[in-house]
């Protein structure tokens, strides 16, 4: 997203008209700090140090270190003094400018928690932080867990920077509201199958005191989900951030009606009593691919043991998600059953590591603990490297003109009349409607046609990054649509497998064009009064699909093809 920071950095290719996939190196620095040193560095094209941060001895890398727009760092520091113990407690966030001024330095740490790996930087300035949480033997014991031991679950908290040195959580997502158990009915988050609820984490499985070991995250801004990897576990999640604190400890509320529930997981389905491969061998980095990417929208990540006990990979997949959720047949594992695309790495690590998806289609790959940071084109041929002594959990690449220029304003929408909304004014303007790209309505106002959350994404010079509004929950009100209503349409089944159906067009009364593009925004499909879509011959991953009437009433969904 990587973070969000990823999808902030994204060169705004819309806007120039450029998205090219081509074999030339991209960026202009890359950015990495050695995991408990004291320093970040920028290196130039040519593997030199053209820029570096020294810090305190006091204050050395914990694990992750990013660039902001306008050239700020995000940095974790391994606090000393903290009551938790392990790798990579850090207990400590900093925000240090360009100029090694450190502008926000907040302490997460007290003997019940504590931050550790990674962090995630939020459009509107807050922070996203990884905590482990104290629960002792008594407590495990009580919430089902079969043995007697203390357990570190893992939370997620958004922190406001309020000071130089303060800041406020703003919401909270904890894994122990999240639990099932199938052991013991006395106690609680008792249910007897635990392949029935993959939307609950299984208390009885793997369990240590360092149990999940979260180590990435990222936030989805047009989604407004979060996506974490679990070590322990040797598997992705992904979860819904716009509840509110009491609705991420339940079950329900938020754009996906599930609460703090798992919308999605991957990567090892034994986690939850299902059956299927397990893809996922220790993983790290789990993160979507950014718009102004090739293969934007799907989930990445650092998969240590991928290719085998002594060689790593960078796997991606494209993910079943329909609108908010995700598609997921009752007692089986998450689609898809395997990997969508692998790039086997040059080498191994044991532990850490990280890739960058960038916008000419290269990848940017740190295998960590053996200190090699590398870039490949689309072929998987290496066109850049460099060697470092030490280990090196994150790398990540960037341009000038990121580097130069914060981010604009994130737009706000406002109503303009029953029917339109607009944004606020901006260079140029991509619509969006439960969390899919609205083909065409590049705007700065919209005319809405369905009910659901519309989103607006912006570009402003002399910004090389995208800025995205909050949802603007949109109802028609007033219109009646009687004579041609085509608010029961679907497309089913999502997945398809060799066709994907046209539904609820008894009311339509108009002729129709059934448009089906690719996430890139390419038309692959395109007929008229079609009931029926033939999939056999597309590749599988998610598509969008389009139906619009001659009256100009339309209805968008996204689909997945898995033939």
């Amino acid at each position: 997203m990587k973070k969000n920071v990823k999808f902030l950095f994204a060169i705004i290719l819309f806007a120039s008209g450029f998205f090219s996939v081509n074999a030339q190196q991209w960026g202009d620095y890359t950015l990495y700090a050695l995991q408990n040193q004291y320093s970040a560095n920028l290196l130039d094209t040519n593997g030199n140090i053209v820029k570096s941060w020294t810090f305190p001895s006091t204050a050395k890398t914990g694990y992750s270190t990013y660039m902001l727009p306008g050239g700020t760092l995000l940095r974790t520091v391994a606090r000393m003094g903290n009551s938790f113990q392990g790798g990579p407690i850090c207990g400590e966030v900093q925000k240090v400018d360009w100029n090694g001024n450190v502008v926000w330095d907040y302490i997460y740490s007290t003997a019940n928690y504590c931050s550790h790996h990674d962090v995630c930087a939020m459009p509107n300035g807050n922070v996203l932080l990884i905590a482990y949480e104290r629960k002792t033997a008594a407590e495990a014991s009580a919430a089902g867990c079969s043995q007697s031991i203390e357990i570190w679950p893992d939370k997620i908290v958004e922190v406001q920077p309020t000071g130089a040195t303060t800041g406020t959580v703003v919401w909270e997502w904890r894994a122990w509201d999240h639990l099932v158990q199938n052991v013991d009915p006395s106690k609680a988050n008792y249910y007897p199958s635990i392949v029935d609820h993959p939307e609950l984490l299984n208390i009885n499985y793997n369990t240590q005191k360092d149990w999940m070991h979260m180590n990435g995250i990222d936030y989805n801004p047009i989604l407004d989900q979060i996506a974490f990897s679990s070590r322990g576990l040797s598997e992705w999640f992904v979860i819904d951030h716009s509840t509110t604190t009491a609705e991420a400890a339940s079950h329900s509320g938020g754009n996906a009606g599930k609460g703090g529930d798992f919308l999605f997981r991957w990567g090892h389905p034994v986690n939850y009593n299902a059956a299927g491969t397990s893809i996922l061998n220790v993983t790290h980095d789990s993160h979507w691919i950014p718009e102004g990417v090739p293969n934007a929208g799907r989930l990445v990540g650092f998969n240590n043991r991928g290719v085998s006990n002594n060689q790593s990979s960078i796997d991606q997949i494209d993910v079943p998600r329909v609108g908010y959720n995700y598609s997921h047949t009752a007692g089986t594992a998450y689609l898809p059953s395997t990997y969508t695309s692998r790039l086997a790495c040059n080498g191994y690590s044991s532990n850490m590591g990280n890739s960058q998806q960038l916008p000419n289609g290269n990848q940017l790959v740190c295998v960590a603990t053996a200190g090699l940071i590398y870039e490949v084109d689309p072929a998987g041929t290496t066109i850049w490297s460099k060697q470092l002594t030490g280990a090196v959990p994150q790398s990540f690449r960037y341009d000038t003109c990121y580097a130069n220029n914060p981010a604009p304003a994130i737009p706000v929408i406002s109503s303009a009349g029953a029917t339109i909304l607009s944004a606020t004014s901006a260079d140029s303007y991509q619509w969006y409607l439960n969390g899919d790209l609205l083909i065409g309505e590049t705007n700065q106002t919209i005319s809405c046609t369905q009910n659901g959350i519309y989103l607006v994404r912006i570009t402003q010079a002399p910004s090389c990054s995208f800025s995205y509004s909050s949802g603007y929950n949109f109802t028609l009100t007033g219109i009646s649509t009687s004579d041609n209503d085509i608010k029961g349409i679907s497309f089913f089944p999502n997945p398809a497998t060799d066709l994907i159906k046209v539904g609820g067009l008894e009311k339509v009364k108009d002729n129709y064009t059934v448009n089906l593009f690719n996430l890139e925004g390419r038309l692959i499909f395109s007929a008229v009064n079609v009931q029926e879509i033939p999939t056999t011959n597309l590749s599988n991953g998610a598509y969008l699909i389009s139906l619009t009437t001659d009256a100009g009433q339309s209805i968008n969904q996204r689909i997945f093809i898995a033939n």
